[in-house]
């Protein structure tokens, strides 16, 4: 319990320093530049399904479950990815040629395999119960990456040194993880190679591999296709933008860490309490994130200083707020479906996301830019509300009009107080939309006294396991 919270602690404060490098690294490199970088990043995580093909997920269960095989499960797959490695290699360097990004390729490749190799190993920590190396790996990438971009900027170097310096921390990650699985009696690593125990896991890891390609799909597909319309400044401005609504999703993955396996639980043994706890569940994350979503879009200009946003990143930004609402909600109808048992449905409704998002992209960002994809994200993550919700109407319902009507209006109310001061500083604002919002709650009657308890709890790190 305590080891995973120093890993909870260390992933929530290597998200917060690495906010703060996005925005010293896309201040420095410009919009055009930073597009430039974006692309990358992208393509090398839609391509990075290629050198994984979902073994990673796949290892650390069975390390888990047979840990005195450790060694040979390791030797095998690690020594399996590398024609697959080299695969996805050939695979991002034609696409990187194709966007006009070849110059970058030896650093994207270099990051590409460094990703995958680091992943790949420090499963090992999670599969055996030892995570407190996985905080001290965390803590070292993030510095050596904070060092990498604060030195770089100031002096002046360009997207290849940056792309490198990403691979060069993953680089010391894969060190770092040999040397902690043998020093420490994790495991071992021998590098011999087992064709049949190999096949049988690239059956396995298929439906992984497909889980991944479709979330990677999902949330990194619109930047390609922006990217081929588009000049690289659109693809900066949008992905500037996108930053603060990205960082937000550790929110309601918080909260339905406390909650998924209560409602798990409930669905096995206490079938008629599931629709009560997924009521309040739901209710709870509208709750934080209708607020978001009426004060991001109304604060935008105050909210794009803290940021040092782009200008034209603003307008994107207030299109994007519109999605914090479903980002958040979305979160109670995912882990309905783990919780019934029904991971199915999940890569259903995801599927029918990727395929809404690829079509809408495809459509309109040849026209509209930017500005299109922004928009597409809005309706992607709506898009993924609804058809949640009717996969889980089938078993439990959710009397969604009933349960929104009061926290939709405290927001309205919240909203309407801020616009007179929507170009003030944060400091102003802020705190006058929070005392607005908590008014409005209290006088409206949005919350009861178990729902004021789940909302504490679900920002205490020990409840979040």
């Amino acid at each position: 319990m305590l080891n995973t919270s120093v890993v909870l602690v260390a992933r929530v404060i290597s998200r917060l320093v690495a906010l703060v490098m996005v925005i010293v690294l896309a201040r420095h490199l410009g919009a055009a530049d930073y597009g430039r970088y974006t692309t990358l990043v992208a393509y090398s995580a839609i391509v990075s399904v290629v050198a994984d093909f979902g073994l990673d997920p796949l290892y650390t269960r069975e390390v888990a479950r047979h840990p005195d095989t450790q060694s040979s499960f390791l030797g095998t797959v690690f020594l399996g990815k590398l024609p697959l490695a080299a695969l996805a290699v050939v695979i991002f360097g034609v696409a990187l040629t194709s966007a006009g990004l070849g110059d970058l390729l030896l650093p994207a490749a270099a990051l590409l395999v460094l990703t995958t190799y680091s992943q790949l190993l420090r499963n090992t920590f999670y599969a055996v119960g030892r995570v407190e190396f996985e905080a001290i790996a965390i803590v070292c990438e993030t510095t050596i990456q904070a060092a990498a971009i604060f030195g770089g900027a100031k002096l002046g170097f360009g997207v290849g040194f940056f792309v490198a310096a990403y691979a060069a921390s993953f680089g010391f990650t894969t060190v770092y993880c040999l040397v902690v699985i043998k020093v420490f009696r994790l495991g071992g690593f021998r590098p011999q190679f087992d064709p049949r125990l190999f096949r049988t896991w690239i059956r396995l890891a298929l439906p992984f591999a497909l889980a991944s390609f479709l979330t990677n799909v999902y949330w990194k597909a619109d930047v390609p296709i922006l990217q081929h319309f588009h000049p690289y400044a659109e693809v900066g401005w949008y992905q500037f933008a996108y930053k603060p609504f990205e960082a937000l999703q550790f929110v309601p993955l918080a909260v339905q860490t406390v909650v998924y396996p209560l409602l798990a639980v409930y669905h096995q043994q206490s079938p008629d309490r599931v629709e009560p706890a997924y009521t309040r569940f739901f209710k709870v994350l509208l709750l934080l994130g209708w607020p978001l979503t009426v004060g991001t879009f109304v604060l935008v200009q105050p909210v794009g200083h803290v940021f040092r946003l782009y200008p034209e990143s603003e307008p994107a930004l207030r299109i994007l707020a519109l999605a914090i609402v479903f980002l958040f909600v979305n979160s109670a109808f995912v882990a309905m479906m783990g919780a019934m048992d029904r991971q199915d449905l999940f890569a259903w409704a995801t599927g029918t996301a990727v395929a809404v998002n690829l079509a809408l992209n495809l459509a309109l960002i040849p026209k509209f830019g930017y500005l299109a994809a922004s928009a597409t994200t809005v309706v992607t993550e709506a898009a993924l509300a609804f058809v949640g919700w009717s996969f889980v109407r089938r078993r439990y319902r959710l009397r969604w009009a009933r349960v929104s009507w009061r926290p939709l209006l405290a927001g309205l109310v919240m909203g309407a107080a801020l616009v007179p001061v929507a170009s003030s500083p944060v400091y102003i604002c802020v705190p006058i939309g929070v005392t607005v919002y908590l008014a409005a709650v209290f006088f409206l009657r949005v919350v009861d006294r178990q729902e004021l308890e789940l909302l504490r709890r679900g920002f205490r790190p020990r409840d979040l396991i």
